[in-house]
């Protein structure tokens, strides 16, 4: 049985640039206590799929590796994902790892690993997975924050991720360790643990202080630029809007020809294909 708190809910999701090409993962455990732990990799030479998957695995080898027992919620805007684990894998497996078209199954290594971990974490833990769909880039906290570490690691940026602190991490071999005297503990003992443990709180304070003002950073300095770029009428390719405004190249295709971002009126403005195309930003207060 885990030491560790009760686990809310876990987002995972992953990025790629070109796709394939250089991508990164992000996952978020969120503790009913308040609590957050953030986790994030990246791989090159990779797709948006696996990276998707990558970010589910991670979610699941915390949660072996920490023995943690329940349910638990994993969120995740990736269709692909959700209906591979919970729909097409039996049969995937029925058939030795072939398609319905008698085609090799994409990603298997990666499929392979979820499934193995899915079934030890049902049968030695007790843990059941309840797979949810939740729509990405559509104001979810922890979709929106599993997307920004899984872009900044394909883009190898600095990122600094909320943790656990390695005493709860460490709470499962250090139980093992413990004695069996369950006598009371002294007041000395207690003050000693109190003053141990306010260093980390604080720590844990300033840290989450500094991951606000990090993403407000940010986040300033993408709208100044599309101040920038609107004020100046410069054209920008599809890949620099999505870096822009935090989308994948796939997601900016389904926006259509004109769309609103933030303060902004998006337009596409020439090209023949996702890779021609170039845009043009203008603010929504100078057309009216």
């Amino acid at each position: 049985m885990t030491d560790l708190p009760t686990i809310k809910a876990v987002y995972t999701d992953g990025a790629c640039s070109g796709n394939p090409g250089p991508g990164g993962w992000g996952t978020v455990i969120y503790f009913v206590d308040g609590q957050v732990h953030e986790m994030g990799g990246h791989a090159s030479g990779t797709t948006n799929n696996r990276m998707e998957m990558q970010a589910a695995i991670a979610a699941l080898q915390f949660l072996q590796n920490n023995d943690y027992d329940g349910p638990i919620e994993l969120n995740t805007d990736s269709k692909y994902l959700i209906q591979g684990i919970t729909q097409w894998m039996s049969g995937w497996k029925r058939k030795g790892w072939k398609t319905s078209a008698g085609k090799a199954v994409l990603n298997q290594d990666l499929w392979m690993t979820l499934d193995k971990l899915k079934q030890d974490l049902a049968t030695s833990q007790g843990v059941d997975i309840d797979w949810r769909y939740v729509k990405g880039h559509a104001g979810n906290v922890g979709n929106e924050r599993c997307d920004e570490i899984a872009r900044a690691y394909s883009h190898k940026q600095s990122i600094r991720l909320k943790q656990l602190t390695a005493k709860v991490l460490a709470s499962k071999q250090l139980s093992s360790t413990r004695t069996a005297d369950n006598g009371p503990k002294s007041e000395e003992a207690d003050c000693d643990r109190i003053a141990a443990e306010a260093p980390d709180r604080q720590n844990q304070m300033n840290t989450e202080a500094g991951d606000t003002l990090q993403r407000l950073s940010h986040i300033l300095n993408r709208l100044q630029m599309a101040d920038t770029l609107a004020e100046h009428g410069y054209l920008i390719t599809t890949q620099e809007l999505a870096d822009l405004v935090n989308e994948t190249v796939s997601d900016i295709a389904k926006r259509g020809a004109q769309w609103t971002w933030r303060n902004w009126s998006v337009v596409q403005v020439g090209g023949n294909g996702a890779d021609k195309d170039f845009w043009q930003l203008e603010r929504l207060d100078s057309l009216y």
